[in-house]
């Protein structure tokens, strides 16, 4: 497990380059705290991630959205449809995103920064915890009590902030002394707003429930629920589809489908579509 000054060292690290520079599975272990009504607020713990290699305790996952008039050989009234691809900057290991090498140069465009943010990557971030205080009155829970959470930019910034806050002296993953987080939604704009949310004052150990249930699961590998990785083929794919979507083309299901497509729609659009949603995480 990395320590606090570990865990500052490497955000300063990314803040000082950034500044320098112009999935889930099928089970129920996410905790969906978008769904919680304005003015309610969720308790939860955050707790390492399985991975020792892991300097934090989350992982950053980063998606693309692709916007298509439509899906070709369909008359219905479906309308505009979006297809979410992986970034591959997000696997830190050199990987090119063909997307942003092209979106890159549409900032220095004023033309085109609109263009730009709108296919530019959205990150979201993915920590493990305890749900301690439910503000779902979830009905059914998963059996291993360990959560995850699908965490937007807002949120994640309160917590990165605090974590660079010097007057912070333990870690708030730690069993003993850690503390717990309150995500608070209200509304702004007529969008959800997680401003209000913060970590609690008081440290707090975990109980003995909660430590023999990380005894008997154990923790998650948070990177095991990124997206897989694309091969060279999906890549291309991926170029292609960008290409599409930026020219104002209809998705093509026969072309894409077996790589990436919209929610709700099979791989061969001459097949029942399938009964599955889509969850906007870029507002969370």
């Amino acid at each position: 497990m990395a320590t606090l000054a570990e865990i500052r060292a490497k955000l300063q690290e990314a803040q000082s380059k950034s500044t320098g520079s112009t999935s889930s599975g099928g089970d129920n272990a996410i905790y969906p705290h978008w769904n919680m009504q304005e003015g309610k607020e969720a308790v939860v713990r955050f707790l390492p991630d399985g991975n020792a290699n892991n300097t934090f305790f989350w992982v950053e996952r980063a998606m693309i959205k692709l916007e298509f008039a439509g899906i070709k050989g369909e008359t219905d009234s479906r309308g505009k449809v979006q297809v979410q691809v992986p970034c591959v900057e997000m696997y830190n290991d050199g990987s090119v995103c063909p997307i942003l090498s092209e979106v890159r140069g549409w900032f220095k465009d004023k033309s085109l920064e609109d263009m730009g943010r709108k296919y530019w990557k959205k990150r979201s971030y993915i920590f493990q915890g305890f749900v301690v205080e439910d503000a779902l009155k979830e009905e059914k829970t998963p059996e291993n009590p360990i959560r995850r959470f699908i965490i937007g930019p807002q949120i994640y910034q309160i917590i990165r902030s605090a974590l660079m806050d010097p007057e912070l002296e333990e870690l708030p993953t730690d069993f003993l002394r850690g503390v717990d987080f309150r995500i608070a939604k209200t509304s702004k704009g007529g969008f959800a707003d997680y401003s209000t949310s913060k970590w609690s004052r008081r440290e707090r150990a975990l109980t003995d429930v909660e430590k023999a249930a990380i005894e008997a699961h154990g923790l998650f590998n948070l990177s095991d629920f990124l997206p897989k990785k694309p091969t060279d083929v999906e890549l291309k794919v991926i170029k292609e589809m960008f290409e599409a979507s930026v020219d104002g083309m209809p998705y093509d299901a026969e072309r894409w489908g077996q790589y990436y497509r919209p929610a709700g729609v099979a791989a061969d659009r001459k097949s029942t579509r399938l009964n599955s949603s889509h969850t906007d995480i870029s507002r969370m």
